[in-house]
């Protein structure tokens, strides 16, 4: 692509999608400004570890000439998956990482070598959307919270869930699962609570019974990131599903919804830090896909949030961002290269969605139990069956 032929490229959010396409047009010579209503890039939490598909992060991260930046944060020892009924009772451990490729990687981690591989001005932080406005010169101009505006050739959604630029190309939006999570952690685990980081163990843990889950991942820095689920109302919380009053009460309340489980199982629930986040699980439509539009279009889970259950969601979004920006870079027509783009994507998310939206239903069912050991023998070997928890950008 010569020079005076490159778009002005827009990227919407600074999750790993975002940043793995604006770090792979940069090395091939192409300039994105990415726009990012957080103010910096530690204000809050950036969640648990994810795991990295050889075929999909791996391979971002490959395209993006970081792999021996990777290998440092990465952890290959924590892919160990295992399954406990509601007392306790160990049902399967798959332990042996010796051949497994799907290595563990701490979020904030990830997202910091994707910054740190940027030119320092590739990042506008402090920068809300509030509206695009399509012009007749078939630029977009984005206008910001703060009142600044600025036009672009190609807007890139890859602004999470609730994305700001998908009404411009879809009317889709996402729908609650009946699934909710309550997102806890144990810091310090190995000295302050050895028992429960034995039983957690390294990597993905889940306790399952009766529509319910409990989950224990295990993320850098001998932290362990712990996930209360069950089948509720999406207002289940403002109807009184949970005492929000104090950290203590909220606790004690949540630990109800759990009656009947081994007590060694909710200390999980009671040796939590303070910080408490209930997560309501939403998804786009299976299939989801949107008649091209030029100089629009959207990856990761703007194009297709997904359930957590499969692990697919970053590794999508870093394989989205890789795939439009070797796109984009390749061609002498830039518009229909993210039309090739789009088609590919569409027919590649597909399948992981339909698997996310049938392993939630199958999990949290009255024979969830059953449906877990099931895949995780059929797996075994190749990892845990999910390793990403984590709520969407």
């Amino acid at each position: 692509m010569t020079r005076h032929t490159a778009p002005r490229i827009a990227i919407i959010g600074a999750g790993p999608g975002g940043l793995t396409l604006a770090r792979i047009l940069h090395l091939r010579g192409l300039q994105a400004t990415v726009f990012e209503r957080e103010v910096f890039s530690s204000v809050r939490p950036q969640g648990g570890s994810l795991d990295m598909h050889a075929e999909s992060g791996q391979y971002a991260i490959e395209c993006a000439g970081l792999a021996a930046e990777f290998k440092r944060i990465a952890r290959y020892e924590d892919q160990e998956g295992r399954l406990y009924d509601k007392q306790g009772k160990l049902l399967l451990i798959d332990d042996d990482v010796t051949e497994k490729n799907r290595p563990e990687v701490d979020r904030g981690q990830l997202r910091q070598m994707l910054l740190d591989s940027l030119p320092s001005n590739a990042v506008r932080w402090g920068h809300e959307l509030s509206a695009v406005r399509a012009h007749d010169d078939a630029t977009y101009e984005l206008v910001f919270r703060s009142g600044m505006s600025e036009r672009f050739d190609l807007v890139v959604g890859a602004d999470g869930a609730w994305s700001r630029v998908r009404p411009l190309v879809s009317q889709a939006r996402p729908s609650y699962s009946g699934v909710a999570f309550v997102e806890l952690g144990i810091d310090d685990a190995d000295a302050r609570y050895p028992e429960l980081a034995r039983l957690v163990g390294r990597g993905l843990t889940f306790f399952v019974r009766e529509c319910k889950a409990m989950i224990g991942h295990r993320d850098a820095n001998a932290h362990l990131g712990i996930y209360a689920a069950l089948r509720a109302p999406e207002d289940w919380i403002e109807k009184g599903g949970l005492d929000t009053s104090s950290p203590g009460a909220m606790k004690t309340s949540l630990a109800t919804h759990f009656s009947g489980w081994s007590e060694s199982l909710l200390e999980l629930i009671y040796r939590s830090g303070d910080r408490m986040t209930p997560r309501a699980i939403h998804a786009l439509p299976v299939g989801h896909r949107w008649e091209h539009r030029p100089g629009v279009t959207l990856l990761g889970d703007a194009a297709h949030l997904m359930s957590p259950f499969g692990g697919d969601g970053a590794n999508l979004a870093m394989q989205d961002g890789a795939d439009l920006a070797l796109a984009l870079a390749g061609g002498e027509d830039w518009r229909a290269a993210v039309r090739e783009y789009e088609a590919a994507m569409f027919a590649r998310s597909e399948p992981s969605a339909a698997g996310a939206r049938d392993a939630i239903d199958q999990v949290f069912s009255e024979n969830g139990l059953s449906h877990m050991l099931q895949a995780m023998q059929e797996h075994r070997g190749q990892g845990p069956v999910s390793g990403e928890f984590r709520h969407p950008l």
